[in-house]
């Protein structure tokens, strides 16, 4: 990043402060698709679409040199079973049951690699049915077990990943996945994990998204507030069970070929499908670009939470502490492990600013690669971010006493870390 750039970003969020990350945006006409890789820098792509939230589509040209596309497709495009099952037969993975709703999700079981391969072949002899279901390989973390180096490369334009950064420095978990299906397996509707941007790229096989932008989505809910399963279902032309449905306005439809690279903004609700044979690898990120979106979810999950079990309020000891556990049982996060989030971010962000500023360098010096101005511009949103985050009235409510940097501590260090970069 230049500072042209971050300057750009730092006048963008300071008109948004008005308003609120979550707020519905309209629907554009189409998903811009980018068709060589020399005619997008990664400025381009983060003040394009990075920063209004918006989706695009990169063509097959931009993961042609990855080694999945290479080995784990046929000379006729299609999954090399063979490959998958030398390489990987042995691994246990999660497999989804695309006939079986439950909640708004399927069932997963887990089996290995090998298992699941046969039952994908004899489906497809048996012209697409079988009486075990429609299967779905979802959310394999591959690459926790195995190295990325052969299979995929991360495109400079998704390199500030902050989740993935954090996961992998408490070694934890990382939402970086493997999906495979055949032809009929699908996504249910929904928003990723804590408002974060996704990107997809079908190694073989073709998708069809269906995608809302933040707000729409809340036309889809029926009578009871709950949003809707599967949004090609006639159950929404019921006017009844939808009251509001008019109110939506139509869902972008785009498909996508295999090699192409969708990127998925946040807070945009979506539903796939595979219309072949597909494979995909997926990321899920987050960074300053979106790190408000995820604040603003988490408050309206705990919010959710409080009112759920309002009624035990004055009769349940520790009732917020109780909150919190529930919280981070159905979102994955609560706001002590929130603050630890930024903290363990933030800690690394202020060593790179360091480093730059006793170098003298305005060059590739942080952790992605993007430059000490890129390092600048996340400290400046972990500032905005943790000063929302400790006068907030339940965070005051969490017990810091153990944490081994207090917030404010890190508010002062962040904010002296900034205020030496402005020579920058």
């Amino acid at each position: 990043m230049d500072r042209e750039t971050r300057v750009f970003a730092e006048k963008h969020f300071q008109s948004l402060r008005e308003g609120l990350p979550g707020s519905a945006c309209g629907t554009p006409d189409c998903v811009d698709f980018i068709e060589k890789p020399e005619a997008l820098s990664y400025a381009d792509f983060f003040k394009g679409y990075l920063l209004p939230n918006m989706p695009c589509v990169f063509s097959g040209a931009f993961t042609e040199g990855w080694g999945s596309r290479k080995h784990w497709v046929t000379p006729d495009g299609k999954p090399n079973f063979d490959y998958l099952l030398q390489n990987y037969g042995d691994m246990i993975v999660p497999v989804a049951n695309c006939g079986v709703k439950e909640y708004n999700s399927n069932p997963k079981e887990h089996m290995p690699l090998r298992d699941y391969i046969s039952y994908w072949k004899d489906y497809i002899q048996e012209n697409y049915s079988s009486s075990k279901g429609c299967l779905y390989l979802k959310d394999w973390h591959l690459c926790r077990s195995t190295s990325a180096e052969n299979i995929y490369s991360l495109p400079v334009y998704f390199s500030s990943d902050w989740l993935n950064e954090y996961w992998d420095a408490i070694n934890v978990d990382d939402y970086r996945f493997v999906y495979m299906g055949p032809t009929g397996t699908w996504s249910p509707f929904h928003a990723d994990i804590l408002r974060s941007y996704s990107w997809s790229v079908n190694i073989c096989g073709r998708k069809k998204w269906f995608l809302f932008p933040p707000g729409q989505e809340e036309a889809l809910r029926d009578c009871h507030g709950g949003l809707p399963y599967d949004v090609t279902s006639s159950a929404l032309l019921d006017v009844c069970l939808h009251p509001a449905r008019a109110r939506c306005s139509p869902p972008l439809e785009l498909i996508q070929e295999a090699g192409e690279m969708v990127f998925i903004p946040s807070g945009w609700h979506h539903q796939v499908h595979n219309l072949e044979d597909t494979i995909s690898i997926n990321h899920n990120w987050i960074n300053g670009c979106n790190l408000t979106r995820m604040w603003h979810f988490l408050q309206q999950e705990l919010h959710a939470v409080q009112q759920e079990i309002s009624e035990w309020r004055d009769v349940m000891s520790d009732w917020h502490n109780h909150c919190q556990v529930i919280m981070k049982s159905c979102s994955g996060i609560n706001y002590e492990e929130f603050y630890h989030f930024l903290k363990v971010i933030a800690e690394k962000r202020i060593l790179n600013l360091a480093n730059g500023m006793a170098c003298g360098t305005a060059g590739r010096v942080s952790d992605t690669g993007l430059g000490i101005q890129h390092t600048a511009f996340d400290v400046s949103r972990i500032i905005e971010v943790l000063t929302s985050l400790i006068t907030n009235p339940d965070f005051q409510r969490v017990d810091t006493s153990a944490f081994s940097l207090q917030p404010e501590e890190l508010l002062q260090q962040l904010e002296e870390a900034i205020t030496a970069t402005a020579s920058l």
